[in-house]
């Protein structure tokens, strides 16, 4: 005897006691330090996501230092092999569902705090929180079933194969519906449009999205039909949006046209007095006149003007090209029609 401890030399029992002492006073500590240090440095950013995430992972960590200390501690006792395999089984079982539970915690905080972000081209929105959740919880399952098979060793490698030729199979059975539902969830991500925006395809159908779907897309026209657009064809289209931009007003163009001799200034005089006293145009951005070109019968005009909203284009067309016209009637303005001039060249009889 030399004098020196030797944890072998003692009972099994009450070694392996020892051991699990020792992990559970390595879990308190690691609490303690986390406490101490971590949860002071993440106080100082700028917003609770890291202090909710160290917070979060506090009590796992220590629980797990403790659960492998009982499945160390049950290897070092006079347990029998058997006893002591099927509860390091369970005990890393429970690890594996206490780790699953916190996954899902923690991810649950981080989508959602992403998706509080005021950056246009953020992919975290919140509409597509549902859909990003959804996703965790299917991989976090996937996952831990497992490593629960993996920690009973039970041989899952045809269980896999058969899985894999079903997802074949239902890949090609409904290849066309997963494209839909894939370009659904890359709409809601992207975000190229929003419910209530009036937009434009590619196939020239032009109306309000009244639902975005996982499937479809939705349109009322104005003449008040619902298009339903499969997404796949929506993300392969170009799309015009009418409410997109620094703002949801809409610019409406007017041409006009006035006769050869005309005197422009009064014509753009006349156009702005029109404008500015309609009372559906708006006032910011101001009404525009422009001077287009020396067309092939008369002097082309463009008139500009806002609207509050894009469906207004066609009411706007209207009022104010009925107004253009009894305003240059009361004016003696002309206003032009296509002309030819038609020379009649006489051929004698006897060139024939």
């Amino acid at each position: 005897m030399n004098g020196s401890f030797d944890l072998q030399s003692i009972h099994p029992d009450l070694r392996a006691l020892i051991w699990f002492a020792i992990f559970v006073a390595a879990s308190l500590l690691i609490r303690l330090l986390t406490s101490k240090t971590l949860l002071r440095l993440v106080r100082h950013t700028k917003n609770d996501l890291d202090d909710r995430i160290v917070a979060g992972i506090r009590g796992p960590v220590g629980i797990t230092v403790i659960l492998i200390g009982a499945i160390y501690a049950a290897n070092q006792s006079s347990l029998p092999d058997n006893l002591a395999l099927i509860s390091g089984r369970f005990i890393k079982t429970l690890l594996i569902a206490i780790w699953a539970l916190t996954t899902l915690r923690i991810g649950n905080m981080v989508i959602v705090q992403m998706g509080t972000s005021q950056d246009p081209y953020s992919f975290f929105k919140p509409r597509i929180q549902p859909i990003m959740l959804m996703l965790l919880k299917m991989l976090v399952v996937g996952a831990t079933t497992y490593f629960i098979f993996k920690a009973w060793n039970a041989d899952i490698s045809g269980w896999l194969a058969s899985a894999g030729i079903i997802g074949i199979a239902v890949g090609f059975a409904a290849k066309d519906t997963l494209a839909n539902l894939f370009s659904g969830v890359f709409i809601m991500a992207d975000a190229p449009y929003q419910i209530g925006d009036y937009i434009v395809l590619d196939g020239q159908e032009r109306g309000r999205v009244t639902h975005i779907g996982l499937r479809s897309t939705r349109l009322l026209t104005r003449e008040d039909v619902e298009i339903i657009v499969p997404n796949a064809v929506i993300s392969n289209s170009k799309i015009i949006n009418e409410s997109g931009g620094p703002y949801e007003k809409f610019r409406v163009r007017i041409e006009v046209s006035v006769a050869y001799g005309s005197d422009i200034d009064k014509v753009r005089t006349h156009l702005m007095r029109i404008a500015e006293s309609t009372e559906e145009v708006e006032k910011d951005p101001f009404p525009r006149v422009r001077f287009r070109r020396l067309g092939d019968s008369g002097l082309d005009f463009n008139l500009l003007v806002w609207v509050a909203k894009p469906e207004m284009r066609g009411s706007m067309v209207d009022v104010l090209l009925s107004a253009i016209y009894k305003d240059f009637q009361a004016s003696q303005i002309e206003i032009p029609y296509p002309k030819r001039d038609v020379y009649l060249h006489h051929v004698d009889d006897n060139e024939t």
